[in-house]
């Protein structure tokens, strides 16, 4: 199998040093065809230059190629079974012009919830796709959405075993919509020490929860990446998972990457068939389900309460199931398959 997986323009490199969502997810699911014996094709100029030698790097785009001209022609003749790119792609007139020049499959995975697709856009067949939780899959029904565990992995991200942690981490972007201040006060509440992990966003939402943020059990890391973020994960007791009210997870790059290192998870949700709960089992993690209306103390005390329980599972059984569930390889196969 011949795969074409296909960066787009942003602000990150693929893979990215350290944070970043779906460009930790196609780097992901080129490591995965690799490893299922696929012949992958890096397709765009984003690709970053230090990745081994044995990458094949194409820097062109499709949507930027005019059908007869000698590029487009070559990528004919490679004869791809199928391209993985970013959600917003199978809308775009001329990348999909391309597209039906290739005549080959398409996969991809919807990171973000409130993108609009063309109404043909999928036909669940040789275009799918991909969706995490119920949530998401009932946001996006009319495009024949498939169900599955998106996996995330960044450069030199292997996991060592897992080990017993101590403390609590926060990983992710830190802004209104993740909401750590509610992980920070649950930690306040059980007496614990937490790390904060992660690029700040929102500088006006940090000093809206100074006192909270500025206490002394917390400790400010930062954006870390390749094995300083596996480690973030590996040396805590329990990762602490939040987000805000009216925020939809979409794809939820943490679970897997805290599960991968052998470490529970302690989730807040504000409704059921979220991110968490299709992420998560009573093996894995404890996740609470907070109803909206209650305010931010009776959530942090819920939160908490799920910490305790999410620290008493076993952290070789939550790796052990963690890198089966989301393991690239075991991903990429999922996409490359057809529904019957």
């Amino acid at each position: 199998m011949i795969v074409g997986v296909c960066d787009f323009p942003g602000s990150y490199a693929f893979p990215p040093a350290g944070y970043g969502g779906i460009e930790r997810w196609l780097w992901a699911v080129a490591v995965g065809a690799r490893a299922a014996g696929a012949d992958v094709h890096l397709l765009g100029p984003l690709w970053r230059e230090d990745l081994a030698p044995q990458w094949t790097r194409r820097p062109v785009r499709l949507e930027d190629l005019e059908a007869g001209s000698r590029t487009a022609r070559d990528l004919r003749a490679t004869n791809y079974d199928l391209l993985v790119v970013g959600h917003e792609y199978p809308t775009l007139s001329a990348w999909r012009r391309m597209r039906d020049t290739l005549d080959c499959d398409v996969a991809t995975f919807q990171h973000n919830p409130d993108f609009q697709h063309a109404s043909d856009a999928f036909d669940g067949e040789r275009t799918r796709l991909y969706c995490y939780s119920p949530e998401m899959t009932e946001r996006y029904a009319a495009h024949q959405p498939i169900p599955e565990l998106a996996v995330h992995l960044g450069l030199d991200e292997t996991e060592p075993p897992s080990a017993p942690g101590r403390d609590l981490v926060w990983l992710g972007r830190i802004d209104e919509e993740k909401a750590p201040h509610l992980a920070v006060r649950a930690a306040q509440i059980l007496g614990r020490r937490i790390r904060l992990v992660g690029p700040v966003f929102s500088t006006a939402y940090v000093r809206s929860h100074a006192r909270l943020f500025d206490a002394g059990h917390v400790e400010w890391v930062g954006e870390v990446g390749g094995p300083a973020k596996t480690a973030a994960f590996r040396d805590a007791s329990v990762f602490v998972y939040t987000y805000g009210r009216t925020y939809v997870e979409a794809g939820a790059a943490v679970f897997g990457e805290s599960l991968r290192a052998g470490t529970p998870v302690a989730a807040l949700a504000w409704r059921k068939g979220t991110c968490a709960e299709a992420a998560l089992c009573d093996r894995t993690g404890a996740v609470t389900v907070v109803d909206p209306g209650q305010d931010d103390e009776a959530a942090a005390r819920s939160l908490a309460e799920a910490v305790v329980r999410a620290e008493a599972l076993g952290h070789r059984e939550v790796q052990a199931i963690g890198q089966h569930r989301f393991d690239p390889q075991r991903h990429f196969s999922a996409l490359a398959s057809r529904p019957c």
